[in-house]
């Protein structure tokens, strides 16, 4: 089968990130017969399972390659709870080998967690869009509705007072509470110890399933529900920012039940959702810059080969009962390339192309040495493995952060943002200047459905030319061009078109919309 999704350079660091991280992905998938249904997912990195909250990331760069990306989320609808909870993961493979035996099928729901239901409705979204199935995604509709309505109700998940999602003390998203010893390993479950509180990525995954609900909302017709929900994610988005901004980032964890942990500076720890919150437009620009501002600073002590990190400063060594959770180690400090992709999309998008690209390009060159990838780092580049990790498998071709880095990659670098579905409604946004980069090549397409763009860019010293061919496109241009530059025209198939200079920092853009239906080419000459 040809491959829809490419870019040609010449460059290496460039051209190989999308046939590597594919074949990452292709080692990365489960399939499962459940109730004599077919289904197939991509398992989490460090237990043979699909976990929904994996899955749904790592679709972002699986939807460009993989055939079915309906089944697995079609049963996490089906199996959703009557009051709208959905399930953290299934499986039908012992997990805790060679203790566990039994080849069950088994669903689990991690009491603690709060993010599932919108990693529900952003895997629906996805697979929504690299198929175009409409009547698939309107099934769904009331599934997705009850996510939304359990997570803004239920009062394991929702602080009525401050009208926003609610958690036990966990680090970020990830799936164990801090107990303060009241339990004797890592703490799953809510009980009457629970210390609660807000955690920023909880709202801002909430704010853009919100947001994506609208869309599938407006596609099917129902005006008034899409108006709702734009509405009601405004609001929440506008709560979160009150509440859990510092003036800098977000604040880690804004405690509702006081706890106070000894040794630790809790106000100064930067967590991983901030980049995430970036990516899902939680944050104006501003609160961008200054977050992005805040991990090159603490980049710039050296202390780790990159600030991917899980979150810095780490916790106290073993705090959540279990010995292997040290600073540094896995959630609590890790360097994480999950991470690094949400940073590498948060810098290109938001005058930090510099940064963007050499993230990229560590990325490249950590998994060009072995052909492999793990879900965490030691600060020090050493790789996570089996004695490390809380998880029995440490397996070396990690799809999560693989899938982040791509995305990152098509997304920012490439430049070319889907809307909607079947890539009729996009954002084009080539960085190639950036990256030094003066003719390159790229398709970026869905094989489930066949459903492609190209385009062919071209940087001389008087002019910007870019040639795309798609069977029918509405495109929002905007092209980074040189420094300094003034744009005199701007002209597709001859005729001259609307444009605008703008800033993004210190970086320049100039910004046009087309409509593309077979092909157009278009040329930016400079005064």
């Amino acid at each position: 089968m040809q491959n829809l999704t490419y870019t040609k350079t010449g460059r290496p660091e460039f051209d190989t990130l999308i046939p590597q991280i594919r074949g990452f992905l292709e080692k990365d998938t489960m399939e499962m017969l459940i109730d004599g249904d077919r289904i197939r997912g991509y398992r989490s990195p460090d237990t043979p399972a699909v976990w929904i909250r994996d899955h749904s990331d790592i679709m972002r760069g699986a939807r460009f390659f993989e055939q079915d990306l309906t089944s697995a989320v079609t049963h996490f609808a089906d199996t959703q709870a009557r009051n709208g909870r959905i399930f953290d993961y299934f499986t039908v493979q012992p997990e805790k080998v060679p203790c566990e035996k039994e080849n069950w099928t088994k669903y689990v729901r991690v009491p603690v967690e709060a993010d599932v239901e919108y990693r529900f409705i952003k895997a629906t979204f996805l697979a929504w869009q690299a198929t175009g199935d409409d009547l698939w995604m309107a099934s769904l509709i009331p599934s997705m509705e009850k996510a939304l309505n359990y997570a803004f109700t239920h009062p394991w998940r929702w602080d009525s007072e401050l009208q926003l999602v609610k958690r036990p003390y966990t680090i970020d998203s990830w799936d164990f509470a801090y107990s303060a010893g009241s339990h004797d390993w890592l703490q799953f479950q809510i009980d009457e110890n629970t210390f609660w509180g807000i955690m920023h990525g909880d709202n801002s995954g909430f704010y853009e399933a919100c947001i994506l609900l609208a869309k599938m909302l407006t596609r099917d017709q129902q005006e008034e529900k899409a108006a709702h929900w734009t509405r009601f994610a405004g609001e929440l988005k506008k709560r979160m920012n009150e509440t859990c901004w510092n003036g800098s980032f977000y604040t880690h964890f804004v405690k509702r039940t006081p706890v106070e942990i000894e040794g630790l500076d809790e106000a100064s720890q930067l967590s991983f959702s901030n980049p995430m919150n970036v990516n899902r437009g939680a944050t104006s620009h501003e609160q961008a810059v200054s977050l992005l501002n805040e991990y090159q600073r603490r980049n710039a002590d050296g202390n780790a080969f990159a600030e991917w990190y899980s979150i810095t400063p780490p916790f106290p060594d073993g705090i959540f009962g279990e010995e292997k959770m040290v600073g540094g180690a896995y959630c609590n400090g890790g360097i994480m390339p999950l991470v690094g992709g949400e940073l590498a999309r948060a810098y290109l998008e938001h005058g930090f192309e510099e940064q963007g690209i050499n993230t990229l390009k560590t990325y490249q060159q950590l998994i060009s040495k072995n052909n492999e990838t793990y879900l965490w780092y030691f600060p020090d580049g050493t790789a996570s493995s089996i004695d490390t990790s809380t998880s029995p498998d440490a397996m070396p071709t990690d799809g999560w952060g693989s899938s982040s880095m791509l995305h990152a990659y098509i997304e920012g670098l490439v430049g070319v943002q889907d809307q909607q579905s079947l890539l009729q409604d996009l954002v084009i946004a080539p960085r190639w200047h950036a990256a030094g980069v003066a003719e390159a090549e790229a398709g970026v397409g869905y094989e489930c459905s066949g459903a492609q763009l190209q385009y062919a860019y071209r940087e001389t010293g008087d002019s910007v030319s870019l040639s795309l061919q798609s069977s029918q496109s509405r495109c929002k241009c905007h092209l980074q061009i040189p420094e300094g530059v003034t744009v005199a025209s701007v002209k597709a198939a001859g005729e001259s078109i609307d444009f605008r200079q703008s800033k993004v920092q210190a970086s320049n853009y100039v910004d046009f919309s087309l409509k593309v239906a077979g092909g157009a080419d278009v040329e930016i000459s400079f005064q």
